[in-house]
């Protein structure tokens, strides 16, 4: 009973103990000179459009303190009118009172900004601070986005079985054009170039496309890219940030279907998910449906070029990095390309597909094959090189044609593509490193002593070609007699 009386006694002085110390707060660190450190003293926000938010960024406010300290008030400069918007530990609001932070312990500041549109042509910079006071101590963080008006296009039309678009707006003109005096920015889905109609864009033109969103030249409309070598014309995802330039996946497709003649010359198309889907919707390609040349297409999650019974021709370009295919020739169609530089060194995860893909057949809805004629596929003086072992998967069946030609190429392949069947490979340079300069940065250049130098053929450049042939992509002269070209895109320099 003694025991028992003892081990009441215990109980109730632990209790006691434990509400004490809950009640007791912790000591408020209140010298005139101690103050938070801050993760960050400025929040840059780097070229942000106009009308569309921020990405979120963040810093933290750190108490280097044993005790507790107590930040009196943390306000935006610029109160409820300011353009940026913050978050402090999950609460939003512009002015924010009493703030505790324990001894060692930090909090999380989150901001955002949406710049008003103005009728400024160049970028403008817009600032604001965040106003910290602790014990009569004043500190700040300033806040700085760079706002960059632009045309919108929205996405608000709505028809079944398609994606949300917006017309193009000719003003009842057969043609429109862009120009690099603003970006262009489609937002929400799908920019239509409609049936009848030419859109050209001329060089230096930014277009940025939101998620899902891409440009959609329709059946009978027309696409001119008029891009040049200082100037190209980008085609690329909506945010700014420097992180950002390259990270595949940002916005979805610029799709061309029949029946005009589009061209593009000296393009970027960069991070999205198919960089070029050419596809044939009703009937058989006219007989150069896309002529493309001198242009990049890199860094896509999905594909660099999907092509469906369609008729491509083109030269100097560079297609890369794709986390599918780089190109995928299907459906059959005509496709001839010289000097090109094909190549996968995807480093956002595993591929498990050859960078170039060709088939002469479609498939029904009980996924029967139903021939269909590949009249041509060509590549002259071009590199089909990546890190897989096999970076080429011929898919033909019988019953339509497979006329396909590699003349004077560099090809990553496997046993078990033929590349030693004379009647459709001829001067093969199978699984010989090409010897790029960098392709962690994709930098597809040809090193100084490249095994791809001089392997071209003189008698694969048309010297009448317009753009010019006898030109690479970076502006030099390729040899047409005596010395051979180097291979790819890229002549070295």
């Amino acid at each position: 009973m003694h025991r028992l009386h003892k081990t009441k006694s215990l109980l109730i002085t632990l209790l006691a103990l434990i509400l004490f110390g809950s009640c007791q707060k912790d000591e408020i660190l209140s010298d005139a000179g101690a103050r938070p450190n801050f993760s960050e003293d400025t929040l840059l926000f780097d070229t942000v459009f106009v009308s569309i938010g921020s990405v979120t960024k963040n810093f933290r406010v750190y108490n280097p303190y044993d005790k507790t300290l107590k930040i009196s008030s943390i306000r935006m400069a610029g109160g409820s009118t300011s353009l940026f918007r913050m978050n402090v530990n999950g609460l939003p609001g512009t002015s924010f009172s009493d703030i505790e932070i324990r001894g060692g312990d930090s909090i999380w500041v989150f901001v955002e900004v949406t710049v008003n549109p103005n009728n400024q042509l160049l970028p403008f910079v817009v600032q604001d601070s965040i106003v910290f006071e602790t014990n009569g101590n004043k500190q700040d963080i300033d806040l700085v986005a760079w706002g960059q008006n632009a045309h919108f296009l929205v996405a608000k039309k709505q028809s079944a079985n398609l994606p949300p678009y917006v017309v193009i707006d000719t003003n009842l003109n057969s043609s429109v054009t862009w120009d690099e005096s603003l970006p262009y920015v489609i937002y929400g889905g799908y920019a239509v170039v409609d049936s009848s109609t030419t859109l050209t864009i001329t060089e230096g033109t930014q277009i940025h496309f939101s998620n899902s969103a891409g440009l959609w030249v329709y059946k009978g409309g027309t696409l001119k890219v008029l891009g040049s070598k200082d100037k190209p014309v980008v085609f690329q995802g909506l945010r700014r940030e420097p992180a950002l330039q390259e990270e595949p996946g940002q916005w979805d497709r610029i799709w061309v279907n029949d029946g005009g003649i589009n061209e593009m010359d000296y393009a970027i198309i960069k991070n999205g998910f198919i960089g070029l889907q050419t596809e044939t919707l009703f009937a058989p390609a006219l007989p150069v449906s896309l002529k493309l040349t001198n242009t990049q297409i890199r860094n896509m999650s999905g594909l660099g070029i999907l092509a469906r019974n369609f008729s491509i021709e083109g030269w100097n370009n560079v297609i890369s990095n794709c986390g599918l295919y780089s190109a995928a020739f299907t459906m059959g169609g005509s496709y001839e390309f010289t000097h090109c530089t094909f190549a996968n060194f995807w480093r956002y995860g595993q591929r498990s597909t050859p960078l170039m893909y060709l088939n002469n057949y479609t498939t029904d809805q009980n996924n029967q094959a139903i021939p269909v004629d590949m009249s041509k596929a060509e590549f002259k003086n071009c590199i089909i090189y990546g890190e897989n072992d096999n970076e080429l998967e011929l898919d033909f069946k019988s019953g339509a044609l497979n006329n396909h030609n590699f003349r004077n190429c560099v090809i990553k392949a496997d046993n078990n593509t033929p590349t030693s069947d004379p009647l459709h490979f001829d001067v093969i340079y199978r699984n010989n490193d090409p010897d790029f300069k960098n392709t962690f940065d994709n930098n597809l250049k040809l090193d100084t002593l490249a095994f791809a130098r001089e392997k071209g053929n003189p008698l694969y450049i048309n010297p009448a070609a317009v753009p010019p042939m006898t030109i690479d992509l970076e502006g030099l002269t390729r040899p047409t007699g005596g010395t051979n070209p180097d291979l790819g895109a890229f002549e070295r320099d």
